[in-house]
């Protein structure tokens, strides 16, 4: 089986790789590809196979990248290193996003941390959120199909834990972020959800 790199490593926190760049190598892979870089550089490849049609024929392994936290997270969390290649959960959005890490939404504008915002969410058939919420956030679990979301409604304090399928929400203006990547608009309906008919290749 032929291996390609892909060397991410440059992109600077809170970046994701350009789509035409992804494209013009993921594409031309028929083996397996090898992704050198941070969550983003990683989640912007499986974007890339699977809207090819290529998940799970073209095994994925990943180098992260030292020193940084979510690297480390999500490397723990996948067994990095441990174990013969497997087949994974896909966690998909309706923007043609994958999450892999963590996913956020928040109030759009400065300080969005300490700013509320209105939302109404379900997760699954549990209503979530019905107010002002300060964000809500997202986090695929790896040994089942299913997000774990943490609503936080004000700075603070506990926030409602669930977890499921899928998380929609309708929002008044928000920001979403995706494995630390703010997506370039607002949005006022989004959704996360495990994707049962999808599998990726880990080859750890």
């Amino acid at each position: 089986m032929s291996v390609s790199r892909f060397d991410l490593r440059g992109l600077a926190p809170g970046q994701g790789p350009s789509r035409r760049h992804v494209a013009s190598v993921v594409d031309g892979v028929d083996g397996a590809v090898v992704v050198q870089g941070p969550v983003p550089a990683l989640a912007a490849v499986l974007a890339r196979l699977w809207k090819t049609d290529r998940l799970p024929a073209v095994a994925v392994g990943w180098e992260p990248v030292d020193g940084d936290a979510d690297c480390r997270g999500l490397a723990r969390a996948l067994g990095l290193g441990d174990g013969a290649p497997r087949e994974l959960p896909l966690v998909r959005d309706d923007h043609g996003g994958v999450l892999l890490h963590h996913g956020r939404i928040e109030a759009a504008g400065g300080s969005a941390l300490r700013k509320r915002f209105g939302a109404q969410a379900h997760h699954d058939d549990a209503r979530v959120a019905d107010g002002p919420v300060t964000r809500i956030e997202a986090r695929p679990r790896w040994d089942a199909d299913e997000l774990s979301v943490a609503v936080v409604t004000v700075p603070m304090r506990p926030a409602r834990r669930t977890t499921g399928r899928a998380l929609q929400v309708a929002c008044d203006p928000a920001r979403v972020l995706r494995d630390g990547v703010a997506l370039d608009r607002e949005v006022q309906r989004w959704t996360w959800y495990a994707d049962d008919r999808v599998r990726w290749r880990l080859q750890p």
